[in-house]
């Protein structure tokens, strides 16, 4: 029982001293649960497979909660079906807390208009906890196309309709979306090319069989420092601290934000008390220096929010993103 159901039924029961007696011990009892959370060890249920993104910013985060808590948190990997297979083992699991939920950004904004009859409603089945994390996206290109800046590459696609194409993961995620809006903006003429990873699309940039790709930094830190693509443009709202010399989207096409994001979840109907304990520990863990460190060298960075903040948060995106979901072949027209 939350504390708003407490405050509720309390007050319905105050004619009745033994029925607010009973109401008050459940709230007690709850708040101590909470205050004891976690007795044993808890599962955390990731989209993302071993050694993906989501994975690796998982286990920096949870390694420290686990220790925080003294106890064991085990990582299932669950990817596949654009999201959907990690959301519907996620809201069949308890709503005790001992089981966690961190989907990428495309679950709440791809997955609805993607699998409209989905038995999993992303808000009705789960509460939200915070906000991890969030990653800009780095468009980056072959060094054998020649050109230099993000304008080049757009003048370029234009002289050239249908040559210039792009490696993103599967249609429907964010470094798909992120592309196509940037090709909206600017009237680029850009090829999409999906892969079922950004390893595979990667290697096809570095050996000049695909133009370009979107994708993390993390995952073309190693092309970029070995020199085999070059990166044009990040998507976030100001330049990188530790790449001050690549510019931002935004600095050709104001306004242009793009960022892929994780939240921590827990199935509907957990104890608030217990939901308010893991958002304080969250908050608390990816505030550490050694975790702030860890996300700078992958391009990622905390966002510490509120249950509340974070619900706000994801239906903002959700309303910027839909013009573009629709725009690619999701949802209604």
């Amino acid at each position: 029982m939350g504390r708003r159901e407490f405050i509720a039924a309390f007050g319905a029961a105050a004619a009745c001293p033994l029925v607010a007696l009973i109401a008050l011990s459940a709230f007690a009892t709850k708040s101590a649960e909470a205050q004891d959370y976690p007795t044993r060890p808890v599962k955390l249920i990731t989209q993302g497979a071993a050694a993906s993104g989501p994975d690796v910013i998982a286990r920096i985060v949870f390694d420290q909660l686990g220790r925080l808590w003294g106890q064991q948190v085990v990582i299932l990997n669950t990817p596949g079906a654009a999201g959907s297979a990690a959301a519907r083992q996620a809201a069949a699991s308890q709503p005790d807390g001992y089981t966690l939920y961190m989907p990428a950004a495309s679950t709440f904004i791809v997955m609805p208009e993607m699998f409209p009859t989905l038995p999993v409603d992303i808000y009705r089945d789960f509460d939200r906890i915070g906000l991890v994390a969030e990653q800009p996206f780095v468009i980056a290109v072959s060094p054998s196309l020649g050109v230099n800046s993000l304008p080049e590459l757009v003048a370029l696609s234009k002289k050239r309709p249908g040559e210039i194409n792009y490696a993103a993961n599967a249609r429907g995620t964010l470094p798909h979306l992120t592309a196509e809006r940037l090709r909206g903006q600017t009237g680029a003429d850009f090829t999409y090319i999906p892969y079922p990873g950004a390893a595979a699309g990667l290697q096809d940039v570095v050996g000049g069989r695909v133009s370009m790709i979107v994708e993390g930094l993390g995952t073309l830190m190693g092309g970029i420092q070995g020199g085999s693509i070059k990166p044009l443009a990040v998507t976030s709202l100001q330049r990188l601290p530790n790449f001050p010399d690549l510019p931002t989207v935004a600095e050709t096409v104001p306004g242009f934000i793009a960022t892929g994001w994780f939240a921590l979840l827990a199935s509907s109907g957990t104890p608030e008390p217990i939901v308010r304990k893991v958002s304080q520990d969250l908050r608390t863990v990816v505030s550490l220096p050694d975790v702030r460190q860890r996300f700078l060298d992958l391009a990622t960075f905390a966002r510490p929010m509120s249950p509340e903040e974070t619900t706000t948060f994801i239906r903002g995106e959700q309303s910027a993103w839909k013009p573009i979901v629709r725009q690619v072949g999701f949802g209604s027209q």
